[in-house]
């Protein structure tokens, strides 16, 4: 079953996301297989919210903390929160799963 993970930023932290950015999107692309989507938070403006959202395809929460807690992002310190919880799809790329 896929899990969300939603990440927050740690205030004034924005410096630590853009030092570590480049290495969080080799850490997505070499871990694709697990995506079914991610992204970061974005304020209505279209400038960075101050955290990200992932779906992940694992097996159990263990893997997806697991998965969060490789990304370079956590490495660095970057995140105050991480919420991790179970995730349905219903709809994915306009396709109905249930």
């Amino acid at each position: 079953m896929p899990y969300l993970i939603e990440t927050v930023d740690k205030p004034n932290h924005q410096h630590v996301r853009q030092a570590t950015r480049a290495s969080h999107l080799d850490y997505l692309e070499a871990n694709k297989d697990l995506l079914l989507a991610c992204g970061a938070k974005l304020n209505d403006d279209g400038s960075d919210a101050g955290g990200g959202i992932y779906i992940v395809d694992v097996d159990t929460r263990d893997a997806a903390q697991q998965f969060i807690d490789a990304d370079p992002f956590t490495e660095a310190g970057l995140f105050a929160e991480v919420r991790i919880v179970r995730w349905r799809k219903a709809y994915l790329d306009g396709v109905r799963h249930l």
